[in-house]
């Protein structure tokens, strides 16, 4: 059922501040459901339900299902259209208040979400970094514009595309026009999936690797030596000397990097600052 129906059915209209845009083409929802390839030892979280568009194909997979919706005004919404779905719990919080690993037991999980575009970094450090278990995968419906940065290769690298390729492969497995939602957003999304490597793609610790790649971005368009110096408090002849013994030219740009040379760069930087080690 189309989502302005439910809606109106309920008087309810979108909240912007939530960020809601709800998907109602049923060619596009067969193509998320799709991307997922649930499997039938997998559990699914799905953020951010909504009226349930696409929590009911994904039901229909026969998978246990956990659909978290922050929108209470929606809850008995959910609650209709999932009525004949055993298999489906509905809950109403924020996700970004929970270890999600912890909402959906002990199964192995896939996340799928249609997510709001203000917090979509905010909820992949979640899953990515905080989560006490990872997912297998996540099939993410995003603003096209983050999908395509988050798929960059050096060169055109970004702090968010380190970040997720550090744990996953992205990839972009489907585009959707700005007219498969209501409310109309301004721009067209993108059906992302990442697949989880079982461990980090460089085994490295964790923390220390993240403080050096936020320091590198953190004036992205100075010559590394100088955003990284500044990044970690410490002299430009200092971090050209970090760069220099990981084989890094001083000179280039964060953006350039690959996923190994980061991690030598961290390697280096560990042994020469305490703070970080």
């Amino acid at each position: 059922m189309h989502a302005k129906y439910l809606l109106d059915s309920h008087d309810i209209a979108p909240k912007k501040s939530l960020g809601q845009n709800f998907l109602h083409d049923p060619h596009a929802l067969g193509k998320i459901v799709a991307a997922a390839e649930l499997t039938s030892d997998e559990a699914v979280l799905e953020i951010g339900a909504g009226t349930g568009a696409l929590t009911v194909p994904l039901a229909q997979t026969n998978a246990p299902i956990t659909a978290v919706e922050i929108d209470e005004r929606l809850i008995p919404i959910l609650a209709q259209q999932l009525a004949d779905f055993p298999n489906v719990r509905i809950v109403h919080t924020d996700i970004l208040d929970h270890d999600p690993a912890r909402l959906v037991g002990e199964m192995p999980y896939v996340v799928v979400a249609n997510l709001p575009y203000y917090i979509t970094s905010l909820i992949l450090r979640g899953l990515l970094e905080r989560a006490s278990r990872k997912p297998r995968r996540l099939v993410l419906t995003i603003q096209q514009e983050v999908a395509e940065r988050i798929t960059a290769k050096p060169g055109d690298m970004s702090l968010l595309a380190v970040s997720v390729q550090f744990y996953g492969v992205p990839k972009i497995v489907g585009r959707i026009s700005a007219g498969a939602f209501f409310p109309r957003p301004e721009v067209d999304s993108a059906i992302l999936r990442v697949d989880l490597h079982p461990t980090p793609a460089i085994a490295i610790d964790e923390a220390a690797f993240f403080t050096v790649v936020r320091a590198g971005f953190a004036q992205k368009r100075k010559q590394l030596k100088n955003a990284l110096g500044s990044g970690l408090g410490i002299s430009h002849p200092e971090a050209a000397a970090i760069l220099t013994a990981a084989g890094i030219d001083p000179a280039r740009r964060a953006e350039t990097l690959t996923l190994p040379e980061w991690g030598a760069v961290t390697t280096v930087a560990t042994q020469t600052l305490p703070a970080l080690s």
